[in-house]
């Protein structure tokens, strides 16, 4: 069947292929595409070591499901010279959330998911009451496309489901025009000795490094501050950036409190099927290293 301007085009081979990545996109003549963050860096990675004679003419490229860190997003417009927009989809609101508008539609923000798509939004802090321009809080969502309950689970439907809407779990603030700006999740927040430090922040620092391909910040339990802050990077193909250089680096943009204790150099992290990685499976996986250590 003749494919029409509306057409939606997934992988052959049912996941996502760096090697056939692009001849499907040339086959297909797509203008635009959409990935999580780690995907848009393994198609970047892969341009570098792999580079097409020819790239298609993108509209844009669509960022999603996490925090796109600011270096990433001006590599990847830079060399296949496309606008990267970031966005903001759950599963629980079917999916659409929020996102940057194309050009004629209104400005493009760096940092923000954009604005609000198709449904009621409020920020709220922990006594239900929204707050202001600025200020952070939780993003509760009301509308059609909002998922009424999770099946077979009264005690997530509590947390989440209530007061009339949706309470996501995330943390993020609204500037003056209305754009959405990302803080991090209410579970994945650091608490080092009262110090509340968002690792979203520390992952965008970590993947400014040229030699870093990916990194992920989390917590780790400390008997002094409660909770410490540790990190794990994937070095970039013929790189041999050491524990010293990554702390160096970081404490060159990063608060004291916010630098990482501990610096694990690996090959892989726990990822999603969809690619995305998930802070928890990457705590778990590296504190499982350590027989004395507690996984929280």
């Amino acid at each position: 069947t003749a494919l029409t301007p509306l057409a939606v085009v997934l992988p052959a081979v049912g996941r996502f292929s760096a090697s056939k990545f692009w001849s499907n996109m040339h086959k297909y003549k797509a203008t635009w595409y959409t990935a999580v963050p780690t995907i848009l860096q393994i198609i970047l990675d892969w341009h570098l070591g792999n580079p097409e004679s020819e790239y298609p003419k993108l509209r844009f490229i669509r960022s999603y499901s996490a925090s796109l860190a600011s270096a990433i997003l001006s590599r990847l417009e830079e060399v296949f010279e496309a606008l990267v927009l970031e966005a903001y989809a759950m599963t629980e609101a079917a999916h659409l959330m929020a996102s940057n508008p194309l050009p004629e539609d209104g400005p493009h923000i760096p940092r923000s998911v954009g604005i609000l798509v198709g449904h009621e939004m409020t920020v709220l802090d922990e006594n239900r009451v929204a707050q202001e321009v600025g200020i952070s809080g939780e993003v509760c969502i009301r509308g059609p496309n909002v998922a009424m309950g999770y099946k077979n689970n009264p005690e997530a439907n509590k947390t989440a489901f209530r007061f009339g809407g949706f309470h996501t779990g995330d943390l993020w603030c609204l500037d003056s025009n209305r754009y959405l700006h990302p803080v991090g999740r209410i579970k994945e927040l650091i608490n080092r000795g009262g110090e509340k430090i968002s690792p979203i922040e520390v992952d965008a620092v970590l993947l400014s490094h040229p030699e870093i391909a990916q990194g992920v910040a989390f917590e780790v339990p400390d008997d002094k501050y409660g909770e410490e802050i540790n990190c794990a990077i994937i070095r970039r193909e013929g790189s041999e950036i050491d524990e010293a250089e990554v702390l160096r680096f970081c404490k060159k943009s990063l608060a004291g409190f916010k630098v990482s204790k501990k610096v694990f150099i690996t090959d892989s992290l726990p990822k999603t099927a969809t690619g995305k990685i998930q802070r928890r499976f990457v705590v778990e996986h590296f504190l499982a290293q350590f027989s004395t250590a507690k996984v929280p």
